[in-house]
């Protein structure tokens, strides 16, 4: 291992989301590079999940800012790219699997969507989101994730991660959620 830790002991598995990966021909990031930087920074296990900067892996580094600090770092350095990444546990992001609001209520996963802020926004900044103004699209924060439904399409809402960005102030992404429940299982098997 690059840092020297004892191999094996106490492993915690997480996903990390890089924000603005792959998307038509900026921040080109091709996944076996991403999993052998992963790899070179002493992270096990490690595995992507389609093109868009979905990595899970395990790793002994129990702090989640320190991890994403490290990622960021290595990511500029090696590849050269200013790109955000969002980490979350195993055990979170099966709760924000398990605790989507519209679930039960929209059968088509195609307009669900999770925004994942990179940091917890402010009281301030959540107050003046108007939940209202949008409709038929509706969102729910809880905690650091946006919850979004768009009956008529994520492409056709206001509610995308610039606009949640611009109004709290806090980086984000987003994934859509056969993504989001698809890295919960990824995480957990």
């Amino acid at each position: 291992m690059a840092d020297g830790r004892k191999r094996g002991s106490s492993l915690r598995t997480y996903v990390a989301l890089l924000r603005g990966v792959n998307l038509g021909a900026r921040n080109k990031v091709s996944m076996a590079d991403l999993r052998a930087l992963f790899l070179d920074l002493g992270h096990e296990e490690v595995a992507t999940y389609v093109q868009s900067g979905n990595v899970i892996f395990k790793s002994e580094v129990g702090n989640d800012a320190e991890l994403t600090k490290a990622i960021e770092g290595r990511i500029a350095r090696d590849l050269g790219l200013s790109i955000t990444v969002v980490v979350r546990t195993k055990a979170q992001l099966a709760r924000v699997a398990a605790d989507n609001p519209f679930v039960a209520n929209e059968p088509e996963p195609t307009k669900l969507h999770v925004t994942f802020l990179a940091g917890a926004p402010s009281r301030a900044d959540v107050s003046e989101l108007e939940a209202t103004k949008f409709a038929p699209d509706e969102f729910r924060l809880v905690g650091k994730e946006i919850y979004l439904h768009t009956p008529q399409g994520y492409g056709r809402t206001k509610l995308s991660g610039a606009y949640f960005e611009k109004q709290l102030g806090v980086a984000a992404t987003t994934r859509n959620w056969r993504t989001v429940t698809k890295l919960a299982e990824l995480a957990s098997a």
